[in-house]
């Protein structure tokens, strides 16, 4: 089981593993139609256009669909 905070990363460790802090990760997102895509393609879609390592992608990219969920 996941623990509740898994996904609650901050600017440093995003920073310290893909170069660009979380706001930088959002808007990426945003513009790509993340909240309506696939997960899957929205994680293979950082790793082979902004080489994010694979772990990460699966985290941004959980982390920005829960906070629309919440939102």
């Amino acid at each position: 089981m996941v623990k509740a905070d898994y996904w609650d990363v901050d600017d440093a460790q995003v920073i310290e593993k893909t170069g660009k802090p979380l706001a930088h990760w959002e808007g990426v997102l945003d513009r790509l139609g993340a909240a309506s895509a696939k997960s899957n393609d929205v994680v293979a879609h950082l790793q082979s256009a902004h080489g994010v390592p694979r772990y990460w992608a699966r985290t941004l990219t959980t982390r920005y669909l829960r906070a629309r969920e919440r939102a």
